[in-house]
């Protein structure tokens, strides 16, 4: 089997995949159904663009400007995929007509081509397909392509920072495990994504069989990443719920809470002090953070705190993040019960969900954070 058969393969493998993926997100019945859709959407993208390793020189011959167009879509992969990221993240998300803004690139792209190349005669089209590594429109389209790779990879990032600032502050267990998704499959993507640049340079050089064997290693990669997300995917579907996008972090809501702190300086303290020492208080006799899905606005509901005070309390007074905090409260009682000789014959495992968390290596790490110690070491050292 030569090199292009081998790829042709391999492309085909990936499409299979892959619409055999958007096919079930389509029409799988979730509540999750923007979030499944645009991934979907981003699939189907994903599929235009590999379909062109093994499309017949025949049928491109025939339609030309079907295959000059197929190259526009690109443009549309990587707007749909940071659509993705936000829907998953938030669970409030919506789609917008501003969000429309998206596909300018796509439209402007393509207004390029139809006055430099839609409306050429079949010779020329040829002629342009055959060159087309000379041609300046195709360097333009390349260099856009680009460009989005780097703005989107920023964007997705940026977003997935937010998210993780406005977890920590608002929750507790166990959603992390949806940021550690998300960061390893964006990670992934977009390190396939540059390497992907790396491969179009070689494109315009005279590395042929170097650019041949490019195309053959990102084609693997693809169809290997498209079938890890497919199993990861199957095998943890609570990895599609997102929190609030509405709330706010501690840093934005300050300057705000603050505009009169001059004037009211030492009865603010005083009354900050009075909210930690009755924070502190309900925790330890209460118990609230038992509940494994404990958020800051249950909190605040239950200690007759609004939420934005508690959330300036814990996080900007107290120095912590309220899954931190919250998470101390669980470790100490684990340590209570990891001593007592009477409950000796309980597991760890036994233990972290008795404490609240409903994940062990959520629990470990926090454990050992907390005690430089893993729980079974720190039970042994009595």
């Amino acid at each position: 089997m030569d090199i292009d058969s081998f790829l042709s393969v391999m492309g085909r493998m990936s499409v299979f995949v892959s619409l055999l993926l958007a096919f079930f997100l389509f029409t799988v019945k979730t509540q999750n159904k923007l979030a499944n859709r645009l991934f979907a959407s981003y699939l189907l993208f994903f599929v235009v663009d590999d379909i062109g390793i093994f499309i017949s020189e025949a049928f491109i011959k025939d339609y030309l400007n079907l295959e000059f167009f197929r190259w526009t879509t690109c443009a549309l992969t990587l707007p749909v995929f940071y659509l993705y990221i936000i829907s998953v993240c938030f669970a409030d998300f919506r789609l917008r007509t501003k969000h429309l803004l998206h596909a300018i690139p796509f439209v402007f792209i393509n207004a390029v081509f139809i006055s430099k190349i839609y409306f050429l005669n079949d010779v020329d089209k040829m002629q342009f397909y055959e060159q087309r590594s000379q041609m300046p429109e195709f360097y333009f389209l390349q260099l856009m392509l680009a460009l989005q790779i780097i703005l989107y990879s920023i964007g997705v990032f940026l977003v997935l920072k937010k998210y993780k600032e406005i977890y920590r502050e608002n929750y507790t267990n166990p959603k992390t495990s949806i940021f550690k998704w998300l960061f390893q499959i964006s990670t992934v993507f977009f390190s396939l994504y540059y390497l992907s640049i790396a491969k179009n340079i070689l494109r315009f050089t005279d590395f042929e069989v170097l650019w041949i064997w490019a195309n053959v290693i990102m084609q693997f990669l693809a169809l290997l990443v498209t079938c890890w997300f497919v199993l990861k995917a199957l095998n943890h579907p609570e990895l599609f719920r997102g929190i609030d996008s509405k709330l706010q972090l501690t840093r934005d809501i300050l300057p705000k809470e603050n505009e009169s702190a001059v004037e009211i300086k030492e009865h603010q303290n005083d009354l900050i002090t009075a909210q930690i020492l009755a924070l502190k208080k309900y925790m330890t006799e209460k118990e609230p953070f038992l509940d494994p899905s404990l958020t800051i606005q249950e909190l605040s509901n239950q200690i007759d705190i609004p939420v934005r005070d508690l959330s300036i309390l814990i996080n900007h007074h107290m120095d912590q993040h309220f899954f931190d905090f919250v998470n101390e409260y669980r470790i100490q009682k684990a340590m209570i019960i990891l001593k007592n000789p009477l409950k000796k014959d309980l597991t760890v495992l036994e233990i972290l969900y008795e404490v609240g968390f409903n994940s062990k290596s959520s629990f470990n790490t926090s454990f050992k954070k907390y005690t430089n110690l893993t729980p079974t070491a720190y039970r042994n050292a009595s």
